[in-house]
Order: structure tokens, then sequence, then C-alpha cells
């Protein structure tokens, strides 16, 4: 466990450590952010609600959405690149070492570009969420199983490339989650709904965590940390069984 706060600690100064550089980096991003949160406002302001949804809960969704994308990409940024680590050959330096190799592998790369996406989710909520400490201690726990719903999905779907031999699995979930996150799920129906729910959860990465702090409902709070629990299970299980693939020598082409 000390190895792996050191980790931690080593990382994070790596970022510190050029301070002009991350803000520089954490301010595009937020800039980002805010435009894609004034498009939404100036949709709802026109439409005023939309399957449930008006502007105050779309903001609530962007919100999470931004605060649990920056803590799982910014401070677990490998999370991304699993895939591409597998069948690069970068996972080799980690077995050598006396650690856990998936704490490790997450904790050891820091995203500041990212750490804007969570400054700017907190900050989108504390200014525009109608914050009370009932809903602020809401929005941490929410943003907290988000951000491991989505960690464990990230590494799940790059940990198929110890067996497919390729990376893409891992962009592709990646973008795909983002995306479908960042609109709310009742505007869907049918198979995509359905969709958004189990094989891509993005409806309990935004919009499920967004109700919660509307309105909390235990059902709805039991179903977003148990597929948290599911995906962050499952994740694990499938890097340690590609680990072992990947350590007893398997050649892998790739066209």
């Amino acid at each position: 466990m000390s190895g792996l706060r050191s980790t931690a600690r080593s990382a994070l100064a790596e970022v510190v450590a050029k301070p002009r550089a991350m803000a520089a980096q954490m301010t595009v991003m937020a800039i980002n952010d805010f435009v894609w949160v004034v498009f939404w406002v100036l949709f709802f302001d026109r439409v005023g609600t939309l399957g449930g949804w008006d502007r105050d809960s779309i903001i609530l969704l962007q919100a999470v959405l931004t605060a649990a994308g920056g803590l799982s990409l910014g401070l677990f940024a490998n999370a991304r690149r699993i895939g591409s680590m597998a069948v690069d050959g970068d996972l080799d330096a980690v077995l050598a070492l006396p650690v856990a190799p998936l704490p490790f592998v997450l904790l050891r790369r820091v995203e500041p570009v990212n750490l804007g996406d969570l400054a700017f989710g907190v900050a989108l909520f504390l200014v525009a969420g109608h914050p009370t400490p009932a809903r602020a201690a809401m929005f941490a726990l929410v943003v907290v199983a988000s951000a491991t719903l989505l960690t464990g999905f990230l590494v799940l779907t790059g940990a198929l490339a110890f067996f497919i031999g390729r990376s893409e699995s891992g962009e592709l979930g990646f973008h795909g989650m983002l995306l479908l996150g960042a609109y709310p799920v009742d505007l869907f129906a049918g198979a995509i709904r359905v969709l958004l729910f189990t094989v891509v959860p993005a409806a309990f990465v935004s919009a499920v965590p967004a109700r919660l702090i509307e309105d909390f409902d235990a059902s709805r709070a039991l179903a977003l940390t148990a597929a948290a629990a599911t995906f962050a299970v499952a994740a694990t299980a499938t890097f340690t069984l590609g680990l072992r693939r990947y350590t007893s020598g398997s050649i892998w082409t790739r066209a």
C-alpha cells in the first residue's frame, strides 16, 4: 500500500512541477466544457423540457459527467491506455515491481488536461447546481460511483486487447461512453436505451447520478452502486486473466 501511495504522489508531483503548463491545459479543457454547457442551456431555454429533462437537470448531468470523467481520466489516466500498453508491451516493467499491477498502472499517470474537467464539474455544480449540504453530499457520492464505473469500463474494454491483440476496443469504449453519456438517457428508446444501461452503461455515468441529486431514490441508488461494483470487479478479473496471457509469452499478430 505504501508503494502505491508513493506512486500516486510521484505522478501528481510530476504534473504539479509544471504549474503553468498544468494551468493552461486545465483552462483549455474547462473552456471546452463551458461551451458545451452553453449549448445545452440555450437548447433547453428554447424547447423548455424534453423527455422530462430541463435546463437545471441537464446542468446537473454535465456537472456529474465532467467531474466523474475528470476524476477517472485525470487521476487514473492510464485506464484509457490499458489496451495500447498490453499490445505494445509496456507492461513488462510493471511486472518486476513488488506492487499490484493494476492499481500501480492506474495511479502511475496523471493527466492535467482532464483535471480541468474535474475542476469545471465541481465549479458548475457549486455555481448552477443549486447546492445544499444534502445535494453536495449526494453529488460527491455519485461522482465517485460514476468515476468508479467509468474507470472499470475503460479497463475492461482495454483489457480485451490481451485476448484480441488489438487496442481499438478501449478507444471505442472511451468515445462511446463519453459521447452517449453527454445526452439525457430519456432521449433514447428501444435497443439503444437498453444498451445504455448494460453493455455501454453511459446512463449510470451521468443521467442516473443527476436524477439522484434531484430526487433521491433508493432503488436507483442501489442500481448505480451495483453497476459500479460490477464493472470494477469485471475489469479487475479481465485484466488479471489477460495479464496471465501476457506473461505466458503469447505472440499476437497485428494487421
